[in-house]
């Protein structure tokens, strides 16, 4: 990697991490990028990666530093679970029942994976994630049974995941982010003290996101370039 590169990545990092507040988790996303874009913010003290394919995640989280904190963010297939729960520090886009399932049944007895609640939130149909009816529902029934759907230990519900819809409208960015940040809150109670977070935002509206209430931010392009 040339030094124009090395120094883009650690000030794109640096600008976003002056940025943001204290309460707020930036995960560098660097899917595609080589191991040495990552080893670069890794060296200014970063330690939040994120990656979309799971071969992609395997593959250089066993060539870098053990106490990065990976974080799985793309589709999950449930045929994939089993490889990414030893490595995720946290799992982005549980969006089906189907999924959750596999992730219970690949983690170990006494293990737990944190996972997050993909809610979809954007207009296009193209996108993945619960609607605020489906989790109602499945919630609901969690309430009235000893033992529900999303009751097994070994996976904990830490938060939800949202992407809005891809478009040059600030407004509607932020009424997607606005809706995510209330459906949060209206479900927040019963679900636990370690329920505490909020994932949305990205290269194109973090700071948008961040006024609507997000927790987390997953960021790639503004750090490490355009792919």
């Amino acid at each position: 990697m040339g030094e124009m590169a090395e120094n883009t990545i650690k000030t794109g990092l640096a600008a976003i991490r002056t940025a943001i507040p204290e309460h707020v988790t930036l995960v560098a996303v660097s899917k595609t990028k080589p191991i040495e874009d990552i080893a670069t913010a890794y060296a200014e003290g970063h330690r939040d990666f994120g990656e979309n394919r799971v071969a992609e995640l395997v593959e250089k989280s066993g060539e870098l530093p053990d106490d990065i904190r990976w974080h799985a963010i793309g589709h999950l297939q449930t045929n994939k679970a089993k490889l990414v729960t030893p490595i995720a520090h946290l799992i982005h886009a549980v969006d089906s029942i189907r999924i959750y399932d596999a992730l219970a049944k690949s983690v170990g007895d006494g293990e737990c994976v944190d996972i997050l609640l993909q809610v979809h939130i954007a207009e296009e149909s193209s996108k993945f994630g619960f609607t605020e009816d489906e989790l109602r529902s499945i919630l609901g029934e969690v309430e009235d049974a000893e033992s529900g759907v999303f009751g097994n230990s070994r996976v904990r519900v830490r938060g939800l995941m949202g992407m809005a819809t891809f478009t040059d409208d600030i407004t509607q960015i932020a009424r997607e982010f606005k809706g995510l940040r209330r459906f949060y809150e209206e479900i927040e109670t019963g679900m636990g003290s370690s329920f505490d977070t909020v994932s949305m935002g990205m290269s194109g509206d973090w700071r948008v996101a961040i006024d609507e209430g997000s927790t987390m931010i997953r960021v790639g392009s503004a750090i490490f370039g355009s792919r």
